[in-house]
């Protein structure tokens, strides 16, 4: 199974301003693009999961905490006894790094500041399958 990871983005800064890019992200998967910006940092928005999508997220203003869990059973997920693997990726703004997010995993987002705007991209098309599994924030809890 492919983990979660960073692509690394990177900053250029000269007498005529800043030139945020990442050429190691390859975009030819995605299909989709929408911009999410929280009402406040305190809403955690999650879990949302995909058994066959994935997901790529960059910050395009301010910062966030991107959780991210495995996620094995779709149907039903029995937590008795189970303490979610957790991962924590911080994205900012500052550079154009883009976490990939693969199948088979759960996701909440926090914003870290105000006015914050995450861009998700995906592989599919809204509508194009029947793949979003949405969980209180409180079902994986650490």
């Amino acid at each position: 199974m492919t983990v979660p990871h960073i692509i690394p983005g990177q900053l250029f800064t000269d007498h005529r301003g800043k030139l945020r890019y990442n050429n190691d992200y390859d975009l030819s998967q995605v299909r989709r693009i929408y911009v999410i910006e929280n009402i406040n940092t305190d809403l955690n928005r999650g879990w949302k999961a995909h058994k066959i999508e994935q997901r790529w997220f960059s910050a395009i203003s301010g910062s966030f905490i991107v959780s991210v869990v495995p996620f094995d059973s779709f149907e039903t997920y029995d937590r008795e006894g189970k303490t979610p693997s957790v991962l924590e990726f911080e994205l900012n703004s500052e550079h154009l790094d883009v976490l990939h997010c693969p199948a088979g995993y759960a996701t909440a987002i926090q914003a870290q500041e105000d006015h914050a705007q995450i861009l998700v991209m995906g592989d599919y098309l809204l509508g194009s399958t029947e793949d979003d599994y949405r969980f209180d924030i409180d079902y994986f809890k650490k």
